[in-house]
Protein backbone atom coordinates (compact mmCIF):
# COMPACT_ATOMS: atom_id res chain seq x y z
CA UNK A 1 0.00 0.00 0.00
CA UNK A 2 1.32 3.44 -1.12
CA UNK A 3 1.05 5.91 1.97
CA UNK A 4 2.22 9.25 2.34
CA UNK A 5 5.53 8.02 4.41
CA UNK A 6 6.27 6.76 1.11
CA UNK A 7 6.21 10.07 -0.66
CA UNK A 8 7.68 12.14 2.14
CA UNK A 9 10.54 9.45 1.32
CA UNK A 10 10.63 9.60 -1.82
CA UNK A 11 10.66 13.45 -1.53
CA UNK A 12 13.12 13.73 0.85
CA UNK A 13 16.19 10.82 1.48
CA UNK A 14 17.23 12.98 4.87
CA UNK A 15 16.31 14.63 7.22
CA UNK A 16 18.21 17.69 7.69
CA UNK A 17 17.76 20.87 5.91
CA UNK A 18 19.89 20.38 2.72
CA UNK A 19 18.92 17.22 2.16
CA UNK A 20 15.77 18.94 0.88
CA UNK A 21 17.07 19.83 -2.10
CA UNK A 22 18.96 17.24 -3.15
CA UNK A 23 16.98 17.48 -6.92
CA UNK A 24 18.53 21.04 -7.18
CA UNK A 25 21.58 21.31 -9.68
CA UNK A 26 24.04 21.95 -10.16
CA UNK A 27 25.97 21.99 -6.83
CA UNK A 28 26.37 25.68 -6.88
CA UNK A 29 23.20 26.20 -7.45
CA UNK A 30 21.94 23.99 -4.42
CA UNK A 31 24.53 25.81 -2.43
CA UNK A 32 22.58 29.26 -2.67
CA UNK A 33 18.73 28.08 -2.23
CA UNK A 34 20.62 26.52 1.06
CA UNK A 35 22.07 29.59 2.00
CA UNK A 36 18.98 31.67 1.08
CA UNK A 37 16.97 29.32 3.22
CA UNK A 38 18.57 29.86 6.14
CA UNK A 39 19.20 33.76 5.42
CA UNK A 40 15.31 34.09 4.92
CA UNK A 41 14.57 32.45 7.87
CA UNK A 42 16.94 33.93 10.10
CA UNK A 43 16.34 37.90 8.64
CA UNK A 44 13.02 37.60 6.68
CA UNK A 45 13.27 37.89 2.57
CA UNK A 46 13.13 41.78 2.51
CA UNK A 47 16.08 42.22 5.18
CA UNK A 48 18.04 39.42 3.49
CA UNK A 49 20.54 40.89 0.50
CA UNK A 50 21.70 38.63 -2.15
CA UNK A 51 25.36 39.48 -0.88
CA UNK A 52 24.23 37.84 2.28
CA UNK A 53 23.08 34.36 1.00
CA UNK A 54 26.32 34.32 -1.22
CA UNK A 55 28.20 34.79 2.00
CA UNK A 56 26.51 32.32 3.70
CA UNK A 57 27.09 30.01 0.55
CA UNK A 58 30.68 31.19 0.10
CA UNK A 59 30.73 32.49 -2.63
CA UNK A 60 30.95 36.23 -4.78
CA UNK A 61 27.55 37.78 -5.27
CA UNK A 62 28.32 37.84 -9.09
CA UNK A 63 28.35 33.99 -8.71
CA UNK A 64 24.88 33.99 -7.32
CA UNK A 65 23.51 35.43 -11.11
CA UNK A 66 25.14 32.77 -12.55
CA UNK A 67 22.36 30.78 -11.43
CA UNK A 68 19.26 32.49 -10.32
CA UNK A 69 18.51 35.98 -11.95
CA UNK A 70 16.87 37.60 -9.19
CA UNK A 71 16.60 37.32 -5.58
CA UNK A 72 12.55 36.64 -5.76
CA UNK A 73 13.44 33.53 -8.12
CA UNK A 74 15.24 32.01 -5.61
CA UNK A 75 12.32 32.21 -3.30
CA UNK A 76 10.44 31.06 -5.81
CA UNK A 77 12.55 28.27 -6.44
CA UNK A 78 12.53 27.18 -2.81
CA UNK A 79 8.80 28.03 -2.49
CA UNK A 80 7.68 25.96 -5.06
CA UNK A 81 9.86 22.83 -4.57
CA UNK A 82 8.48 22.63 -0.84
CA UNK A 83 5.17 23.26 -2.01
CA UNK A 84 5.62 20.23 -4.61
CA UNK A 85 6.52 18.26 -1.44
CA UNK A 86 3.55 19.08 0.39
CA UNK A 87 1.33 18.00 -2.31
CA UNK A 88 2.73 15.14 -3.31
CA UNK A 89 2.35 14.07 0.75
CA UNK A 90 -1.05 15.20 0.92
CA UNK A 91 -2.39 13.27 -2.31
CA UNK A 92 -0.59 10.32 -1.70
CA UNK A 93 -2.47 9.65 1.82
CA UNK A 94 -6.02 10.81 0.13
CA UNK A 95 -5.59 8.40 -3.02
CA UNK A 96 -4.35 5.72 -0.71
CA UNK A 97 -6.48 2.74 0.53
CA UNK A 98 -7.64 2.01 4.03
CA UNK A 99 -10.32 3.73 6.04
CA UNK A 100 -11.09 7.60 5.89
CA UNK A 101 -9.67 7.95 9.49
CA UNK A 102 -6.46 5.88 8.48
CA UNK A 103 -5.83 8.44 5.30
CA UNK A 104 -6.37 11.51 7.63
CA UNK A 105 -3.74 9.98 10.14
CA UNK A 106 -1.37 9.75 7.45
CA UNK A 107 -1.25 12.40 6.12
CA UNK A 108 -1.18 14.72 9.38
CA UNK A 109 1.62 12.60 10.36
CA UNK A 110 3.53 12.98 7.84
CA UNK A 111 2.37 16.57 6.94
CA UNK A 112 3.70 17.13 10.16
CA UNK A 113 6.89 15.30 10.65
CA UNK A 114 8.14 17.39 7.24
CA UNK A 115 7.37 20.60 8.56
CA UNK A 116 8.88 19.48 11.85
CA UNK A 117 12.01 17.99 10.61
CA UNK A 118 12.51 20.49 8.06
CA UNK A 119 10.93 23.53 10.21
CA UNK A 120 13.60 26.22 9.08
CA UNK A 121 12.86 25.56 5.17
CA UNK A 122 9.38 25.30 6.28
CA UNK A 123 9.17 28.48 7.56
CA UNK A 124 10.59 29.85 4.45
CA UNK A 125 7.92 27.88 1.98
CA UNK A 126 5.04 28.97 4.06
CA UNK A 127 5.54 32.35 5.82
CA UNK A 128 6.91 34.02 2.88
CA UNK A 129 3.82 33.64 0.24
CA UNK A 130 3.51 37.33 0.24
CA UNK A 131 7.02 38.69 -0.98
CA UNK A 132 7.06 36.57 -4.49
CA UNK A 133 5.47 38.00 -7.25
CA UNK A 134 2.10 38.00 -8.73
CA UNK A 135 2.53 35.80 -11.11
CA UNK A 136 4.64 33.14 -9.37
CA UNK A 137 2.87 33.94 -5.82
CA UNK A 138 -0.90 32.63 -8.33
CA UNK A 139 1.30 29.69 -9.11
CA UNK A 140 1.61 29.02 -5.20
CA UNK A 141 -1.61 29.32 -4.45
CA UNK A 142 -2.76 27.13 -6.76
CA UNK A 143 -0.73 24.56 -5.10
CA UNK A 144 -2.28 25.39 -1.79
CA UNK A 145 -5.44 25.18 -2.71
CA UNK A 146 -4.68 21.16 -4.41
CA UNK A 147 -3.44 20.24 -1.12
CA UNK A 148 -6.37 21.78 0.56
CA UNK A 149 -8.61 19.78 -1.60
CA UNK A 150 -6.67 16.81 -0.83
CA UNK A 151 -7.44 17.23 2.72
CA UNK A 152 -10.99 18.16 2.22
CA UNK A 153 -11.16 15.18 -0.18
CA UNK A 154 -10.55 12.78 3.11
CA UNK A 155 -12.70 14.39 5.17
CA UNK A 156 -15.68 14.36 2.97
CA UNK A 157 -15.13 10.41 2.50
CA UNK A 158 -15.04 9.86 6.31
CA UNK A 159 -18.06 12.41 6.49
CA UNK A 160 -19.74 9.85 3.69
CA UNK A 161 -18.90 6.68 5.71
CA UNK A 162 -20.22 7.71 9.19
CA UNK A 163 -16.43 7.71 10.21
CA UNK A 164 -16.50 11.74 10.69
CA UNK A 165 -18.82 13.79 12.13
CA UNK A 166 -17.91 16.98 10.36
CA UNK A 167 -20.41 20.22 10.20
CA UNK A 168 -18.24 22.28 8.69
CA UNK A 169 -15.52 20.37 6.21
CA UNK A 170 -13.83 23.49 4.51
CA UNK A 171 -13.34 25.18 8.14
CA UNK A 172 -12.37 21.96 9.28
CA UNK A 173 -10.07 21.63 6.63
CA UNK A 174 -8.52 24.72 6.91
CA UNK A 175 -8.15 24.09 10.69
CA UNK A 176 -6.11 20.60 10.18
CA UNK A 177 -4.03 22.28 7.76
CA UNK A 178 -3.30 25.31 9.93
CA UNK A 179 -2.26 23.11 12.96
CA UNK A 180 0.15 21.20 10.92
CA UNK A 181 1.60 24.14 9.02
CA UNK A 182 2.02 26.08 12.37
CA UNK A 183 4.87 22.94 13.67
CA UNK A 184 7.57 25.13 11.08
CA UNK A 185 6.87 27.79 13.45
CA UNK A 186 7.03 26.63 17.22
CA UNK A 187 9.50 23.11 16.70
CA UNK A 188 12.70 23.01 18.49
CA UNK A 189 15.40 20.04 17.45
CA UNK A 190 16.55 20.13 21.43
CA UNK A 191 12.96 20.18 22.54
CA UNK A 192 11.56 17.00 24.12
CA UNK A 193 9.68 15.47 21.24
CA UNK A 194 11.11 14.06 18.05
CA UNK A 195 9.28 14.90 14.50
CA UNK A 196 7.67 11.65 14.62
CA UNK A 197 6.17 11.99 17.83
CA UNK A 198 4.83 15.21 17.47
CA UNK A 199 3.15 13.67 14.04
CA UNK A 200 1.73 10.76 16.20
CA UNK A 201 0.54 13.86 18.42
CA UNK A 202 -1.11 15.66 16.37
CA UNK A 203 -2.60 12.97 14.36
CA UNK A 204 -4.62 11.96 17.09
CA UNK A 205 -5.63 15.42 18.49
CA UNK A 206 -7.22 15.72 14.38
CA UNK A 207 -8.88 12.10 14.91
CA UNK A 208 -10.50 13.60 18.08
CA UNK A 209 -11.43 16.54 16.46
CA UNK A 210 -13.18 15.05 13.60
CA UNK A 211 -14.22 11.43 15.08
CA UNK A 212 -18.22 10.97 15.22
CA UNK A 213 -18.91 10.13 18.67
CA UNK A 214 -19.70 6.32 19.09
Amino acid sequence: MSTAQDAEGTAEGGTNEASAWGEVAPEAARRLLVAAVGAFAERGYHATTTRDIAGRAGMSPAALYIHYKTKEELLHRISRIGHDKALRILETAADGDGTAAERLADAVVTFVRWHAAHHTTARVVQYELDALGEEHRAEIVELRRRSDAAVRRIINDGVRSGEFDVPDVPGTTLAVLSLCIDVARWFNVEGRRTPDEVGALYADLVLRMVTAAP
